[in-house]
């Protein structure tokens, strides 16, 4: 090994480091007069909030924007949402997220939810979307208070397959806690490593499927369970679902991006979401 080799090694970490993308949203919503009000919206990095119908609204909508254009190895996001009691709030995204390949580093994805009483929250970005050997590890911590509402939605396509894309390689960490009152009610974490594309190809894990997602609805119970159920036949890939201590969680898996979009639509719409945001429809 020679000196400028030993002298390079720093300096190109460092140059790595200085070219990583980084982004971070952190917004509280309050609740007055029948109407939900942005209160405050911090603003860093790539990652900007617009609000289509900010004025007049009992639900709040907000959409998120990843000026950067996607997400790579090394690349850091964060957002925090705090919608206040009695408050109502809707948060999309303003297309699927892509997690590009990385040369190493994970791309780092943090979500902190917060939910006052009597307050109902929405999370229903868009898919993300994983690239052969991307790297993603992602948390998501939400708090509600007693009386709090929440749907929760998240879907990963690996590939676009309508392009021949496959995901034959990477790795997906993907942490979620969700307490009510300060107890965990739900915890799980979602791990694929390595051979991405073989692990989906087996039985107990996708049957080849090719896009996952979960919903989460609480407060849920088994007449939300088996409004899913009674849906069965209108699916394009597979649905499950259960219910237990007050919260509601289904499971999709489908072949493809379009297939996944079709079901969680119809799963969303079942769960009483509303008027699901434009950009879900477009």
């Amino acid at each position: 090994m020679t000196d400028a080799t030993i002298v390079d090694a720093p300096l190109r970490d460092a140059t790595f480091a200085a070219n990583r993308a980084t982004g971070r949203i952190a917004l509280s919503v309050t609740a007055a007069s029948g109407q939900s009000r942005r209160a405050r919206v911090h603003e860093a990095g790539s990652l900007r909030v617009r609000f289509p119908n900010s004025t007049n609204t009992a639900r709040l909508e907000a959409v998120v924007v990843n000026t950067a254009g996607g997400m790579a190895g090394g690349d850091r996001f964060d957002v925090e949402i705090d919608v206040g009691p009695d408050a109502r709030f809707c948060l999309t995204s303003a297309a699927a997220e892509k997690i590009y390949r990385s040369l190493g580093p994970d791309t780092q994805v943090g979500v902190k939810l917060t939910v006052g009483p009597g307050a109902t929250l929405a999370w229903l970005p868009q898919e993300t979307i994983l690239f052969d050997r991307a790297r993603l590890r992602r948390t998501i911590d939400l708090d509600l208070a007693h009386g709090a509402g929440v749907l929760l939605a998240e879907g990963i396509v690996f590939g676009r397959s309508a392009m021949g894309e496959t995901v034959a390689w990477g790795h997906l960490f993907d942490r979620w806690r969700v307490r009510v009152g300060g107890e965990l009610v739900f915890a799980e974490t979602t791990r694929l490593d390595g051979e991405i594309a073989q692990r989906l190809s087996e039985t107990a894990i996708a049957a080849a499927g090719a896009a996952i997602a979960s919903v989460l609805k609480l407060p849920g119970d088994e007449d939300a369970a088996a409004a899913i159920r009674d849906r069965q036949q209108s699916f394009i890939g597979e649905v499950g679902v259960s219910a237990w201590n007050g919260l509601a969680l289904a499971r999709l898996v489908a072949p493809d991006g379009a297939a996944l979009r079709h079901d969680l639509i119809a799963v969303l719409t079942t769960w009483g979401a509303g008027m699901l945001p434009r950009l879900w429809l477009n």
